[in-house]
């Protein structure tokens, strides 16, 4: 499809002036992206009436993978390819067991076990909306399940998985007014709201993971830097020994730990 430059002006300008700030890169991912005139205008038209750009696209790049995302489901964060680099040093050198939980689209558990080769791959997600995306992006890279939780898990992983990844939600409820309207309005509020003080679903993550986790394998949550210290005293208060790991490049605050070895 050709666009002229003069109608790719007008594209960067109504963007431009609907509040983005990266209108001319989203103006060539739309044009690349539609395959007509028509469906190049009604996904302008979209894009300045607010929708998020990747439900615009169909996807959003992480970690190097172009990652499915459908309307109603979590788009991934760039941050939080600070929490796959995490999962991917926390790795064993030999075959990976990885368990992705709130795993949304999928994208972390793809990424790590992308990036690891040799590995099985769980996610869980309690949405019906985020299952269906993550099956369509995991498809021959591991397993999918709709659950809350570690509930939907086959039994057979309890004490065998080796990277346990979690980026539940953890913004307080009462600071989601506070996020960006295309947060706000378009993406699912179990995948923001952490309750009253943003760790209720955190807590119950840590609360199990030692009974799910090799000897050595490693719980990492996604987390902020203000409530990385309760986190970490979580982890010591059920049997994992904790860290904090915090990427200024990216704004990242990350919690690793570890079950002890036998």
């Amino acid at each position: 499809m050709s666009v002229s430059e003069t109608k790719r002006s007008k594209i960067i300008t109504r963007l431009r002036d609907s509040g983005s700030v990266f209108a001319e890169d989203e103006a060539e991912l739309l044009i690349s992206t539609a395959q007509t005139l028509d469906e190049l205008a009604g996904m302008v038209a979209r894009r300045v009436a607010g929708h998020p750009l990747e439900y615009i696209l169909g996807w959003t790049e992480f970690c190097g993978l172009r990652v499915i995302v459908e309307p109603g489901v979590f788009v991934p964060r760039r941050r939080t390819e600070f929490l796959v680099q995490q999962a991917i040093a926390a790795a064993r050198p030999s075959r990976n067991i990885i368990v992705d939980l709130c795993c949304g689209s999928g994208a972390i558990g793809l990424a790590v076990a992308t990036a690891l080769g040799n590995s099985e791959l769980y996610a869980v997600d309690i949405e019906p909306s985020a299952v269906r995306c993550a099956r369509r992006n995991v498809a021959d890279n591991g397993q999918v399940y709709e659950g809350d939780l570690y509930d939907p898990l086959p039994p057979a992983l309890q004490g065998r998985v080796d990277i346990l990844v979690a980026n539940a939600p953890y913004v307080p409820t009462e600071a989601i007014e506070m996020m960006p309207q295309e947060a706000r309005q378009y993406e699912p509020m179990v995948a923001l709201d952490g309750g009253a003080d943003g760790l209720d679903v955190q807590r119950r993550v840590v609360a199990k993971a030692a009974m799910w986790l090799a000897p050595g394998g490693s719980l990492i949550i996604e987390t902020s830097k203000r409530q990385a210290t309760q986190t970490a005293e979580m982890y010591s208060k059920h049997a994992l020994s904790p860290r904090i790991v915090c990427s200024d490049e990216l704004d990242a605050t990350v919690v690793v730990g570890t079950k002890p070895t036998l």
